[in-house]
């Protein structure tokens, strides 16, 4: 039994070696054919030379079976060599394609990227097809019939690609629309219903004019949508009040009834004898001063936990010092007067302004001047008379830092492309850098502009208010001690 065993190991071992030997023999013979196939693979040669790349692959399976059923050497050989002349002869023709087709090309990966073959299925089905024709015409050298099949692949990839965007942002939106046609929801709230239509609309001409600048028909679909939604709601209530299953007091009061709420969670006595706009505008008031207050209080505490942090560490290595410790400690002390001082300033400039006209943040020792108040034109850089009061403000802040650097910042809103709106920031921002020199007598010395474009929002984009405060201009006041 033993022996048995001993001989089945054996029997295992020998076949095992003779794979072994195999492979490598495989591995010898095919190394510069399978190089080739793998750069004709990394040509992308099956899609841009398919029938050079086809019989290169039948000749490498040639190869191959020849190899495992023990032909000659050398026909194993010579059909080795064939396969990998032709991958060869693919990757130069896949090479040549892409030069000659370069925009069909990055046509077709723009509207793969908006997912094309899903959204827009039958015209990317056609392009492909065209851009099918194009890349055989090319590989049998028939420029001619490949530009033709080339300008026609491009023009549909484009249409895939537009008909995929609009599907993505707008499809939403107009099944909400058919949705309000079924209800009928133009009898009851047809203004609303218009403004829903109107936004769909606006979205749907800025993609026509821009596809690749997609932020603004974005918003405006998901205003479109909103509309959409808000009409099929305010239809129903409307309905309702008709059909007397609800009066028009019994909706008011349904209206008044969250206000009521948020303003006992305020600890307000809600007032809504004259109506909900004194109750609206305390509460607003009241929202704004916890924000304001609570950003305070996380630039303080942030602040301070890094100074004592630094202080901590200063500390602990002054003590394991003998030499120098004194002049050291008093070094330190003079840095926290000199910190003292800053907080004080700070307050002081901090009470220049009023909410609308500026907010003050403090980060370290730098301070910052959020100028909400001072607006532009709509793609303008000039400085209005208008801000002249705000910017008499901003100079006296200015004057309580005299020995400081001073950073003026650009920033806009996402509607536009990127690189108007990097243009933009820079204009304005050195529009103010210009006037601050020319009227309030600032050296250039002191004076940075920097331009940011779109890339640093404070709030959100897709509302209006949340884009007025991100087109703005912040001014960091850097002491120099």
């Amino acid at each position: 039994m033993r022996l048995c065993v001993q001989r089945a190991i054996w029997l295992l071992l020998l076949i095992a070696s003779a794979n072994l030997g195999a492979q490598e023999l495989r591995d010898t013979l095919f190394r510069a054919a399978d190089a080739a196939r793998e750069a004709a693979i990394g040509a992308e040669a099956e899609a841009l030379a398919p029938r050079t790349y086809e019989r290169a692959s039948k000749a490498f399976a040639d190869a191959e079976e020849a190899l495992e059923r023990g032909r000659n050497i050398s026909t194993v050989r010579d059909r080795i060599a064939r396969a990998e002349g032709l991958y060869r002869d693919a990757t130069e023709s896949a090479e040549l394609a892409r030069a000659s087709l370069a925009g069909v090309i990055k046509t077709r990966q723009d509207a793969r990227k908006a997912d094309a073959p899903t959204l827009s299925k039958p015209i990317w089905d056609d392009a492909e097809v065209r851009f099918a024709t194009a890349v055989r015409e090319m590989e049998k050298g028939d420029i001619k019939g490949a530009e033709r099949a080339k300008r026609e692949a491009e023009s549909l990839y484009r249409d895939a690609e537009l008909g995929a965007i609009k599907t993505r942002y707008l499809s939403d939106t107009r099944r909400l629309l058919a949705d309000a046609d079924r209800a009928k929801v133009s009898r009851y709230a047809p203004a609303t219903l218009a403004k829903a239509r109107g936004l769909l609309q606006d979205a749907e001409r800025e993609l026509n004019e821009n596809r690749y600048d997609t932020d603004l028909p974005r918003s405006l679909a998901q205003q479109a949508n909103y509309e959409a939604r808000h009409a099929i709601y305010l239809a129903e209530l409307v309905r309702n009040v008709g059909d007397k299953r609800m009066t028009t007091e019994d909706l008011i009061l349904a209206w008044e009834k969250p206000l009521i709420d948020i303003a006992g969670a305020a600890d307000i006595v809600p007032d809504l004898a004259a109506g909900p706009a004194d109750l609206s505008a305390e509460l607003t008031t009241l929202v704004e001063d916890l924000i304001a207050s609570n950003r305070s209080l996380e630039q303080d505490l942030g602040n301070a936990t890094t100074r004592v942090t630094e202080m901590q560490e200063e500390i602990r290595l002054l003590d394991e010092q003998l030499g120098g410790a004194s002049q050291e400690r008093q070094a330190l002390m003079q840095r926290l007067q000199q910190e003292e001082r800053v907080r004080e300033q700070f307050t002081q400039v901090e009470q220049l302004f009023t909410r609308d006209e500026a907010q003050v943040f403090r980060n370290g020792n730098d301070v910052t001047l959020r100028l909400v108040g001072l607006n532009f034109a709509s793609g303008s850089a000039e400085i209005a008379s208008t801000n002249y009061p705000l910017l008499e403000k901003v100079q006296r802040a200015i004057g309580v830092f005299p020995r400081s650097d001073l950073i003026v910042e650009g920033h806009t809103d996402s509607y536009g492309s990127d690189e108007t709106n990097l243009a933009l920031s820079q204009s304005r921002a050195e529009a103010l850098m210009a006037y601050m020199v020319a009227s309030m007598r600032v050296p250039t010395s002191r004076l940075t502009a920097i331009g940011y474009g779109e890339t640093q929002p404070v709030a959100n984009n897709e509302t209006a208010d949340g884009r007025a405060k991100n087109r703005r201009i912040d001014i960091v006041i850097r002491p120099k001690f």
